[in-house]
């Protein structure tokens, strides 16, 4: 059943992640976009949290987690979205569904594949400033669309019964296209720009995870991963004409390398196996070189990223027969991102909080949906930014199931 499951989720999310818009923030102009979480619903509704060596929940975040899975384990998320945007004078509202990952997980002895797809970043934005009343002003509306997919294979390793390692590639592909209309006050033809950045690159994630037992239930989880540095190809070309003329100026392709920083990420927990967790994720990241020739701006610039968060779960009766709601897992988590933007010298942070619920399905195995809950702010109406208010509701579906196992009868 788990392998038909998988065809049709492949086929259907292969045509989504290419047609969707998975941000409508102004602030993805910049750079390659927004840059989209990389985790599971059961981890992004703990904040990210991602430490425990769970094996039948899948841990995308941290290869040293495949070697702890004992089922095959497929998973597919997505979320739908609302974000009011905000300046100092007005407002407006957008929404936007989005797909969040498809992945597959193996358990092999000791060892523990997994691969899946991934999204990047997301390009989605339109701003105009509507100046026609003013004599010789210039009116702009900006549009933007696209972003960068990620295709992952990770491996990982059972060193000792409580120690892992692993290890990931993952090949970044997408395309971006931005667009901009100019029109002068009074002058009859607008002048349209557009820009296609073909991305592409290869960058590569280590990590261990390791446990240990304080007492007779409690135990003590820590988690640490690395992404390397890498370069992300970039082949653009750029299509300027005015209104009423047919012969458009092509310009030559130009061809750059884009870096995508490293990355360092820390995690460690205390709990009860089955019963509750509570932990908390430090992350830093490098200044990446992401400004293409296209959103290059003066008054911006980038820095290191960091991110703070807590969450946990908790689980009533993991084992109870006689209450369905007594075996749903409950997580909840906080967080605080300054993602490394700043426009007009103010720095662009996140702040929000997620809530989440695991629903176990009664078919007599580990497979589970679930629903998520994520609300915050982001950005600032200072120094005439916008300020981003969000709520999203995510679900995914994990199942699992036994793979590769000898029957014992014709």
């Amino acid at each position: 059943m788990i392998k038909k499951i998988i065809v049709s989720a492949c086929l259907l999310i292969s045509f989504v992640s290419f047609a969707q818009q998975g941000t409508a923030s102004p602030y993805s102009f910049f750079g390659i976009g927004d840059t989209r979480f990389k985790g599971t619903l059961e981890n992004r509704s703990m904040s990210g949290v991602a430490v425990e060596q769970d094996s039948i929940h899948l841990n995308i975040e941290n290869p040293a987690s495949y070697a702890s899975l004992k089922f095959t384990t497929f998973t597919v998320g997505g979320s739908f979205g609302t974000t009011n945007l905000k300046t100092g004078e007005k407002s407006e509202k957008a929404q936007r569904a989005t797909f969040d990952y498809l992945a597959l997980g193996i358990p092999m002895g000791k060892f523990g594949a997994a691969f899946g797809l991934v999204p990047l970043s997301s390009v989605g934005y339109k701003i105009q400033n509507d100046l026609t009343d003013t004599e010789g002003a210039t009116s702009t509306q900006l549009q933007g669309k696209g972003g960068v997919n990620k295709v992952f294979f990770g491996l990982g390793y059972k060193i000792k019964k409580n120690w892992n390692i692993g290890v990931d590639a993952q090949y970044n592909f997408g395309k971006i296209t931005t667009s901009s209309l100019a029109l002068r006050t009074n002058v009859e033809n607008a002048t349209r720009e557009t820009n296609t950045s073909e991305l592409s690159g290869v960058n590569f994630n280590i990590g261990t995870m390791y446990q240990t037992k304080i007492d007779k239930k409690l135990s003590l989880f820590t988690s640490l991963n690395y992404t390397f540095a890498s370069n992300l190809n970039s082949n653009s070309t750029r299509v300027i004409q005015v209104d009423g003329d047919s012969d458009p100026i092509n310009t030559p392709e130009q061809t750059n390398k884009l870096k995508l920083p490293n990355k360092i990420t820390f995690g460690a927990g205390i709990g009860e196996a089955r019963k509750w967790l509570v932990g908390t994720t430090i992350s830093f990241q490098g200044e990446g070189q992401l400004a293409n020739f296209y959103n290059t701006r003066d008054n911006v610039r980038y820095e290191k990223y960091q991110k703070y968060a807590i969450g946990g779960y908790y689980i009533p009766n993991y084992g109870s027969f006689t209450s369905y709601f007594s075996r749903m897992t409950y997580r909840a988590g906080l967080k605080y991102e300054k993602i490394g933007l700043v426009v007009n010298n103010q720095e662009i942070n996140d702040l929000g909080m997620t809530l989440g619920m695991g629903i176990p399905l009664n078919n007599g195995s580990f497979s589970n949906v679930n629903i998520g809950l994520e609300f915050g702010k982001r950005g600032t109406t200072s120094a005439g930014l916008v300020q981003e208010n969000y709520f999203n509701f995510s679900m995914s579906f994990s199942f699992n199931d036994k793979w590769f196992v000898k029957s014992k009868f014709n």
